[in-house]
């Protein structure tokens, strides 16, 4: 039985925004006269895509299962899609195939030791450990620090552990905390987005939009610009409630942990000899002695991927 989650809409909405904005000038084709419609045409794009006007048509309503790889090709091509978008255009094609039985469903996976422990051992960078779903399921003690006003806000789960979408979306003193908190938003959508396309069967990710989109009409504009984001990386600046204004670069990395749920593990540093690294500095000996009930065992204070923060609230 075919188990597969209809995403003709998706598919739909992503081909049609990226033809409106691709110009005739752009894609070389000659002008006249007024269009009644942004960008392309879909014949137009079938003439550079080098197939019928039917065939694209049909292709744009969502039916894409059983297109060849060639074919997204040319069509990547056409619309001038960048390497991520070509990407999550694969995976929307590879999620409409049909399947000959359910999919397995996505089973979240505990940290394992090993990678708590080199967590630890960063004492001059704050590291966490993300999933697809954006879940800060671990960190160390100056990631914590560094973004406390994550793991204290009202929007953390039932273990303590921040959604940096939750967050960005749905707490309010977000817009102080992120600097460029308009990009910051703009960047988490595109990153549920690509996720989407990759894992459209994952529950929790498909209630995860649904409470987003209900709450939180900057999502929802977000959402429907239909932008996808997979690889990121650069720079933040973060008005720390501690340290103050702090500029961070920070860089992602697969961390595979599981065959069924993608991780990534990102890495904050300041450039050595700033300000910034004096701040970060700062805030590593703040998070190196934490205030804590001295009967309470060193291993518990260790904890660092759930519970309670270890900053007073």
């Amino acid at each position: 039985m075919d188990k597969r989650p209809d995403n003709r809409s998706d598919i739909r909405d992503f081909l049609a925004t990226r033809r409106a904005r691709i110009t005739p000038e752009q894609a070389g084709l000659p002008t006249s006269g007024r269009r009644r419609v942004p960008g392309l045409r879909r014949e137009e794009v079938a003439v550079l895509a080098g197939v019928s006007t039917e065939w694209y048509t049909r292709l744009e309503k969502g039916h894409i299962n059983g297109v060849s790889e060639d074919v997204l090709d040319a069509v990547a091509r056409a619309l001038h899609l960048d390497d991520e978008e070509r990407t999550y255009l694969f995976d929307l094609a590879r999620a409409a195939q049909p399947a000959g039985r359910a999919p397995r469903r996505r089973k979240a996976v505990e940290v394992p030791p090993r990678v708590q422990w080199l967590l630890d051992s960063m004492t001059l960078s704050a590291a966490f450990v993300t999933n697809g779903r954006l879940d800060i399921v671990a960190t160390n003690a100056l990631a914590r620090a560094v973004l406390s006003p994550m793991f204290d806000s009202d929007t953390v789960d039932d273990r303590g552990r921040p959604n940096c979408a939750r967050y960005f979306f749905l707490d309010p003193g977000a817009q102080d905390f992120a600097a460029d908190w308009e990009q910051a938003v703009t960047i988490t959508a595109a990153l549920l987005r690509a996720e989407a396309g990759r894992y459209p069967n994952d529950k929790a990710l498909r209630e995860l939009i649904g409470e987003l989109s209900t709450l939180s009409t900057e999502f929802r504009t977000r959402w429907a610009a239909h932008d996808v984001r997979i690889h990121h990386g650069g720079v933040k600046t973060f008005n720390h409630p501690d340290a103050g204004p702090l500029e961070l670069t920070y860089q992602p990395l697969d961390l595979p942990l599981s065959t069924r749920e993608a991780h990534s593990l990102t890495i904050y540093t300041a450039e050595p000899g700033s300000p910034d690294e004096d701040r970060l500095k700062l805030l590593a000996s703040l998070a190196a002695t934490p205030e804590a009930d001295p009967a309470q065992p060193a291993a518990d204070r260790r904890n660092r991927t759930g519970g309670t923060s270890d900053r007073p609230r």
